[in-house]
């Protein structure tokens, strides 16, 4: 970037930092105590991930085939850049994508509003690689935003520090390749937080409320002095919560394509990506409340999170539904993605497993829904969640004639399936459980035994 270009970029950002103004004080939420400002998330336990841009035109991953090439993507980053001039999802129906997330039992949407390469599917004022400057020329953002509100569905925003397009985040003369981790050690990099901080005004003041901020900063977080952001959506939308990948802890963890093999607790390490699938340390196999931390894990229903037209490698209903329990069973959330087609429709393989999903869930979402991690950890058999005084077996191997668990301390009032409330014959000797159950797994998904304790 020569000189003359430098300066005009900073003017420009001065201006605009200037006119963008906070809410008026009516409209800033006053914030809570971190309790509060959790707990519709901590009952929630289940939410939809959303990738979506003109790379699902050419059935790519977003982003990372401009930022690490290979000949798997058959795409050039010039022909990828391109792609924005043929976005036009013509058939894309927000409202429809609400309802969809409300059979599957989701009760909360994550969209990706800017991803790594840089494009913005919000009309962002700061600039023109957008959707308003495609064939579509509307704004997404503005449009899912009015359908959540409509609908009551919390509504948070993928936002990725990371920006191929930006001349201050790396030498844009270069090829993604080059510097795609960033470069802050030259004399633009201010302007791109800058520019972070006028997007993130943004979307913290154009849209309605923000459920959650999601970060996704790659490595070396650091380098975005993340409580510079922190404080900003504090102070614009103090309920909003954050994620932990721009350096700072945040409100949850976000371990990405794996499930903790032990609850999250202030003793292990913290999870922000694929980094730590193996490196769980020990703790409590059930912690006091007071040292668990919040997480939520992120899934994908095929292999890649973008629309892929190729990838045939489906997730079954039943495989899907047990990574629910399982993170459920260890306080977590879970966040299942769809990548929406070029048209702006959601797949049908992806709507019949969110519906199967949603099945099993009006059934046996007392079950996950408001409740924490269960008793009873590391069964082979089971998994538990907790709710008040009722504790939820989750069977996965069903047994013949009898069920036996072992390390239940609280004595047992009465144990029942929890389709139906059909009651079960029970004996509890010490801290082993005997239950009498059917020949055949009532469900042959999860089966859900309710067991009120005394």
């Amino acid at each position: 970037m020569n000189r003359k270009t430098l300066v005009l970029l900073i003017a420009a950002c001065l201006a605009a930092l200037s006119a963008a103004q906070p809410p008026a004080r009516s409209e800033v939420r006053k914030p809570g105590s971190p309790a509060d400002r959790t707990q519709w998330y901590r009952e929630a336990k289940f939410g939809m991930f959303i990738h979506w841009g003109p790379y699902s035109l050419a059935s790519v991953e977003a982003s990372w085939p401009i930022m690490r090439p290979s000949p798997t993507w058959a795409i050039t980053e010039e022909e990828y850049r391109s792609l924005p001039q043929r976005f036009n999802p013509v058939k894309f129906d927000p409202a429809e994508w609400v309802r969809l997330a409300r059979e599957a039992g989701q009760r909360y949407m994550v969209f990706t509003t800017k991803h790594h390469d840089g494009f913005c599917m919000f009309d962002s004022n700061f600039t023109s690689y957008k959707i308003t400057n495609t064939p579509y020329k509307e704004d997404i953002v503005a449009r899912l935003a009015a359908a959540c509100k409509s609908a009551k569905m919390p509504l948070g925003f993928y936002y990725s520090p990371p920006d191929m397009n930006h001349p201050g985040y790396r030498d844009t003369s270069q090829p993604s390749s080059a510097g795609w981790q960033g470069q802050p050690q030259r004399p633009e990099w201010p302007l791109y937080l800058d520019y972070m901080e006028l997007q993130l005004t943004e979307l913290l003041t154009k849209y309605g409320d923000v459920a959650i901020i999601w970060f996704d900063g790659l490595g070396n977080q650091a380098k975005y002095n993340g409580r510079r952001f922190h404080d900003l959506i504090h102070r614009l939308q103090p309920a909003t919560l954050i994620n932990n990948r721009i350096g700072l802890p945040g409100d949850y963890d976000t371990p990405e394509q794996f499930i903790p093999k032990t609850i999250p607790t202030v003793r292990t390490p913290r999870m922000g990506g694929t980094d730590l699938a193996d490196k769980s340390l020990p703790s409590p196999a059930v912690p006091k409340p007071e040292e668990f931390r919040l997480w939520e894990t992120c899934m994908t229903i095929n292999g890649t999170w973008a629309y892929n037209k190729n990838d045939l490698k489906y997730k079954s209903t039943q495989t899907l539904i047990r990574m629910l329990v399982e993170v459920a069973s260890k306080g977590g959330n879970f966040l299942l993605n769809v990548g929406p087609t070029p048209e702006g429709t959601i797949q049908p393989e992806f709507q019949e497993r969110l519906r199967g999903i949603g099945a099993w869930m009006k059934v046996n979402g007392d079950s996950i829904y408001g409740t924490t991690y269960g008793p009873l950890q590391g069964l082979t058999c089971c998994r538990s969640t907790q709710k008040g005084n009722t504790v939820y077996l989750h069977v996965f191997e069903w047994p013949k004639g009898e069920l036996e668990v072992k390390g239940l301390r609280p004595r047992v009032a009465s144990a029942a399936l929890l389709a139906g409330n059909k009651p079960l014959q029970f004996t509890q000797t010490g801290e082993v459980l005997k239950i009498r159950v059917p020949a055949e797994a009532p469900d042959p998904n999860v089966t859900v035994i309710a067991l009120k304790t005394k």
